[in-house]
C-alpha cells in the first residue's frame, strides 16, 4: 500500500534537486496521481496502444520505468507469442519496488527489470517502446540521440508512446496552464508550501519541452506520423509510428 505524500509538507531549509530516492519510491503512486492529470488515463490508454502494436518475437521497452504502472498496463493487455517486455530504470530504489509489483502478477508476457541509465540500454526488435514522463528528466541535449536511438531500433510500423509534461510558446497560455495544474494539486490536498517547495525542488532537474519541439524532433528523425493523443493542462501524451 502506497503511503502518502508529505515529503514536502514542512519548511525546508536547503531545498536540494529533487530525486528518485527511497522516500519519494515509497510515496510515488500517491504523488503522481496526485500531482499530473490525466495520469490514469495514459496509463490505461498505454495498454490499449501495446494490444494494438505489440507484434509476435518482439520487445517491448518501458525507458524508466519507475514502479512499472505502465509495463504492467502492456502486460495485461499484451497477448502475444515470444514477445517479451523490458522495464529501465536508473533508480535502485524504484526497480526494487518495481520487481515486487511485477511479480505479484502472473502473466505470460515475461518482464525483464533492469537498472540502467536508458541511454545505455541498446533497442532492437522493438514494437513498441514507452517513455512515459521520462525524457523530461534527461539533459535536452542527450534528447535528440535517444530517440534517433529508439528509432532506430523499432521494427516498421513500430510505435514510440511519448508522455511528458509540456510548456507552451504563448505566455498567456503557458502561466494558465501553470495555474490550472497548482489548482489541482490544490484540490488533491496539496498545501501553498508543498507545491512551492516541490517546484524548486524539480525546476533544475526536470525542462519540459514545447509540442512543437518533439513534433519537430519527430519529424527530423523520420517517423511517419506523429501526434498528442491525449492533453489535459500542461501535461500529455504523443504516439509516433515508424
Amino acid at each position: 500500500m502506497s503511503q502518502r505524500d508529505v515529503i514536502f509538507s514542512a519548511p525546508i531549509e536547503k531545498m536540494g534537486d529533487f530525486t528518485f530516492d527511497e522516500r519519494v519510491a515509497e510515496v510515488f503512486p500517491d504523488m503522481i496521481q496526485r500531482s499530473v492529470p490525466g495520469y490514469s488515463n495514459i496509463i490505461s490508454a498505454i495498454g490499449m496502444l501495446a494490444e494494438r502494436f505489440a507484434k509476435p518475437n518482439s520487445n517491448v521497452y518501458d525507458l524508466g520505468c519507475s514502479l512499472g504502472a505502465a509495463t504492467l498496463s502492456m502486460r495485461r493487455h499484451i497477448d502475444q507469442e515470444n514477445c517479451q517486455i523490458i522495464a529501465v530504470d536508473n533508480s535502485s530504489a524504484m526497480v526494487e519496488r518495481c520487481k515486487l509489483h511485477i511479480n505479484a502478477y502472473r502473466s505470460d508476457t515475461p518482464v525483464n527489470v533492469i537498472e540502467a541509465d536508458i541511454r545505455d540500454i541498446h533497442i532492437e526488435n522493438a514494437s513498441v517502446v514507452v517513455l512515459n514522463f521520462t525524457l523530461q528528466f534527461l539533459s535536452p541535449e542527450d534528447r535528440q540521440s535517444l530517440l534517433e536511438k529508439i528509432y532506430a531500433g523499432l521494427r516498421p510500423g513500430g510505435i514510440l508512446i511519448l508522455s511528458e509534461k509540456y510548456i507552451f510558446e504563448n505566455n498567456v497560455a503557458n502561466e494558465l496552464l501553470i495555474d490550472l495544474h497548482h489548482d489541482f494539486k490544490r484540490a488533491n490536498g496539496y498545501s501553498e508550501l508543498e507545491i512551492s517547495q516541490k517546484r524548486s525542488a524539480i525546476e533544475n532537474v526536470m525542462k519540459p519541452d514545447p509540442i512543437s519541439s518533439h513534433k519537430e524532433r519527430f519529424k527530423n528523425i523520420g517517423f511517419s506520423s506523429y501526434e498528442v493523443w491525449f492533453q489535459c493542462f500542461n501535461f500529455g501524451s504523443m504516439f509516433a509510428i515508424k
